[in-house]
């Protein structure tokens, strides 16, 4: 973990260095919540939405005119999963079983935004979009089950809007598609085959970048 966010930091501060000199750069505090459902590939087992939280450092360069730039992040993220199973037994209707559980990640988002101004308030408000990957690094968890494990990488592809003011204070919203499998159940199921489940996320995020 030492060693990925040591990468980033070179990679941020050559970056810094390689924009145009008329770029900006900012950079600032970004806090916000997310809402979590994990989704199974069977259909044993239902997800439902759960609320989550997030914060760390984000990191913007744009070029001026034409507003197209990149931000990066580093957070740390906790999404939480619940998850619902038919107990299995003689009794009917059956039972249903309720699990919970989540995983904390050290998330980063590399994103391409593409700010563009308004008519007459352009130097106050900012609309933006932004898209790209999101690299989530296990930390810790608190498992679902013991027949749950989790996976140390998750990766999803994130869209994203926003609005900026006054050059400063960003509010975004984004949705993130897990491309990847989040956990995997490794107990035994009826049908005997393996369930995987992939995380899909909302987030909504306040940044003051300087």
């Amino acid at each position: 973990m030492k060693k990925l966010l040591s990468f980033i930091t070179v990679a941020v501060m050559t970056l810094a260095f390689a924009v145009p000199a008329q770029a900006q750069f900012k950079i600032g505090p970004r806090i916000g919540m997310n809402v979590n459902k994990l989704n199974f590939d069977k259909e044993v087992f239902d997800g439902a939405n759960r609320a989550g939280f997030t914060a760390g450092l984000e990191a913007e360069f744009t070029v001026p005119v034409v507003g197209i730039g990149l931000d990066a992040s580093v957070m740390y993220v906790r999404r939480n999963s619940r998850f619902m199973s038919e107990v299995t037994g003689t009794d009917w209707p059956q039972q249903t079983k309720v699990s919970n559980g989540h995983s904390d990640y050290i998330d980063v988002p590399v994103y391409v935004k593409w700010k563009f101004g308004l008519p007459i308030v352009g130097g106050l408000v900012k609309p933006f979009l932004f898209t790209g990957p999101d690299f989530a690094f296990l930390c810790s968890k608190k498992a679902i089950t013991d027949a749950w494990k989790s996976k140390k990488v998750d990766t999803s592809w994130n869209f994203g809007l926003g609005v900026e003011f006054f050059n400063h204070l960003q509010f975004a919203a984004s949705y993130g598609l897990g491309m990847s499998k989040a956990a995997e159940f490794v107990g035994a199921t009826e049908q005997g085959t393996k369930i995987e489940g992939k995380n899909r996320y909302w987030t909504v995020t306040a940044a003051y970048l300087f």
